[in-house]
């Protein structure tokens, strides 16, 4: 009986090696938490300072507008920033009292399945704000993000697959709802983000 207790003793420091070496274990939950939180804070202020609190609903409102949108996206540039300044700070803080490296093989692949997606939106993006469909920005940011997540979720813990489902999810919800990118966009990255923070801080961080 002993021996089988150590010999699943075994199997589970294996197993948690493997997982070490596949999945970027450094990414804390505070790091989600916070980018939602500038998310919705950008979001407010899109909607008070840039929209005057009358986002339409229709396309229309959008096509008559650029410079509101141009505005819009200037801001969610500025706060993706943020989030990225933010998100390796607490990785590499996490990474430290670990006693891991935050640039090794892993964080490598990590930054190549989530950097292919994320660039192919981001220039599928600015070809669409090219054509003048800014109703569309949203949507495709969503999905993109989304299907980068899922990409990406070998790499890293489980619970961002479904973050990315979620994504894609609200992403085609958007399309449809032409005109409320910037509710979907603050409900993707904002509450999205807050709520899975929680629950990685929860479960790995505290």
């Amino acid at each position: 009986m002993e021996e089988k207790h150590k010999y699943e003793n075994d199997l589970a420091s294996i197993r948690e090696i493997m997982d070490r070496s596949v999945k970027f274990m450094s990414l804390s939950g505070l790091a989600g938490i916070m980018a939602g939180l500038y998310a919705l804070a950008a979001s407010v202020y899109a909607y008070q300072e840039i929209y005057s609190g009358q986002v339409s609903h229709s396309l229309t409102y959008f096509q008559g507008q650029p410079d509101h949108v141009y505005e819009t996206v200037l801001l969610g540039l500025i706060t993706l920033g943020a989030s990225l300044s933010t998100g390796w700070y607490f990785s590499y803080r996490k990474a430290k009292r670990l006693g891991f490296s935050i640039w090794n093989s892993t964080s490598k692949r990590l930054l190549v399945n989530l950097g292919i997606p994320l660039m192919t939106g981001g220039i599928f993006a600015l070809v669409i704000l090219s054509h003048g469909y800014f109703g569309l920005v949203a949507p495709v940011c969503l999905l993109f993000y989304g299907l980068a997540l899922v990409n990406a979720s070998q790499n890293l813990f489980d619970e961002f697959r479904y973050l990315g489902y979620c994504e894609i999810i609200l992403g085609l919800a958007s399309s449809i709802y032409i005109g409320y990118g910037l509710t979907f966009w603050a409900i993707g990255f904002g509450v999205l983000h807050i709520v899975y923070g929680v629950l990685m801080y929860r479960k790995y961080d505290a």
